[in-house]
């Protein structure tokens, strides 16, 4: 019997061949492929809900909820109904590929105290589409704990069909063996609603005696929304609490890292304790060192726990007129352009404050997403991206003899059409003005240390 559960409080579902066991905390649950439970919000839910359950399969059961629990408490209402031998926990907003189940379960069958994550492929969240991701890498996370990813070690990249060992599971996508997920202690149930949890049950994975993998052959589409379609629970600063709460049982010394991006931390209440620490010595679990020197030990290489300075920032002004770089609050992959620079307006509203980050990426000063270019021909579009530290679409280097923006993977250099504030790339030219931009603070030691 396969047990699954999803995102966000709404539902746990599972596998065509197994049980599957759903906990009900939200009116909604996204389609599938044919085989997963379909219903829409309101008096949908109740009887009608059942009788469908009933009608369509012998293999289904709804678990409700009393009252909203958020994807924390709902997964471990879903967990604790199951019955048989492994846990398979996806998103409500995911569609499982094909053949997608052999491929978790045979680590698990070689060794139970084996967790194992399917690749996460990318569905429009407007078209649906479905489009593979990239070859993979290894999950990780930086010093404000978002997460984050490491390169495949050179073993990995080998075999590249095989299963490779991941220091952080990238979500909530993930196959365990049910005995080990009880031993472990399940989730943390003093997590509130969502965040922090993956990397809760990846620390103590590690830590107390299980590995992890990614499995390349395991293919489940994921829908990544534009927009967050829940408010806030009324319960303040549920994250920063669950981070911290994180932090306090497993991170040891490693957690001072974390409170200096977000000293307010510090003063968060995140209630008894007690319980996780006493399971972490009874289960004889390894220090968060440990964890660092051996599972994530190229972790700090690429997010270091102090980092260097960073090598220029504020506004990016055009030399061709007096027009700035604003990406407007946009998101991923999204184009952006030129407007007048607040500077000269302060009553203009914008996004305008840039750095370019001791990773060699341009990105707002104040959010986790990047320029990008993906392609070498001329006037190339640039968009944001999420920010992944891995340099290649992401890197750029400022030439301050020409004040050019250069992006090294393709060669080319930032350009623009001032007349009508675009943005593009084009081959790089000393001659021209409209590749010429000024950043307000240069870092000139770090750029000639470069």
């Amino acid at each position: 019997m396969i047990d699954c559960s999803s995102d966000r409080g709404r539902v746990t579902w599972g596998a065509r061949n197994g049980v599957c066991y759903a906990s009900v905390t939200e009116p909604e649950f996204d389609n599938g492929d044919g085989w997963v439970i379909q219903f829409t919000l309101g008096a949908q839910l109740k009887t009608p809900l059942e009788q469908y359950v009933r009608q369509h399969f012998s293999n289904v059961r709804v678990v409700r909820a009393n009252k909203r629990e958020g994807l924390i408490r709902a997964r471990l209402l879903g967990a604790k109904a199951a019955k048989g031998d492994v846990l398979v926990f996806l998103d409500s907003h995911t569609e499982a590929n094909v053949d997608w189940l052999p491929p978790l379960l045979e680590p698990i069958a070689i060794d139970r105290k084996t967790v194992v994550c399917p690749f996460i492929d990318v569905i429009d969240y407007e078209t649906l589409a479905y489009r593979a991701q990239d070859e993979g890498a290894r999950g990780a996370f930086d010093w404000e704990l978002y997460y984050k990813r490491l390169p495949l070690l050179p073993e990995d990249l080998k075999h590249p069909s095989d299963p490779f060992k991941s220091p952080v599971m990238a979500g909530g996508l993930f196959a365990i063996d049910r005995s080990f997920f009880w031993e472990l202690g399940g989730y943390d149930d003093g997590l509130d609603v969502w965040g922090g949890e993956q990397y809760e049950l990846s620390f103590k994975i590690w830590q107390c005696g299980g590995q992890m993998f990614d499995v390349p052959c395991s293919r489940v589409g994921h829908i990544y929304r534009k927009f967050a379609p829940f408010p806030n629970p009324g319960v303040g600063d549920f994250v920063g609490r669950n981070y911290k709460r994180v932090a306090e049982v497993w991170m040891d010394e490693y957690k001072e890292f974390l409170y200096m991006r977000r000293p307010h931390y510090r003063a968060l209440e995140v209630g008894n304790l007690t319980e996780q620490k006493l399971l972490r010595k009874r289960l004889g679990c390894k220090s968060f060192k440990w964890f660092m020197e051996n599972v994530a030990f190229d972790q700090p290489k690429k997010y270091p726990p102090i980092e260097p300075p960073d090598y220029a920032k504020g506004e990016i002004r055009s030399g061709a007129a007096d027009l700035c770089i604003d990406t407007k609050f946009r998101g991923q992959n999204e184009k952006f352009g030129l407007d007048s620079c607040i500077k000269d307006n302060p009553n203009q509203g914008g996004e305008q404050q840039f750095v370019l980050s001791w990773h060699k990426d341009i990105r707002p000063a104040k959010r986790n997403i990047c320029f990008d270019v993906s392609s070498s021909e001329k006037q190339a579009p640039v968009v944001l991206w999420n920010c992944h530290g891995m340099q290649g679409n992401q890197l750029w280097k400022y030439d301050m003899e020409n004040h050019h923006l250069i992006h090294l993977l393709t060669g080319t250099c930032l350009d623009c059409d001032v007349h009508q504030k675009q943005i593009f790339m084009n081959p790089c030219d000393p001659n021209k003005k409209t590749q010429v931009w000024k950043f307000e603070t240069v870092n000139v030691t770090a750029i000639f240390n470069w």
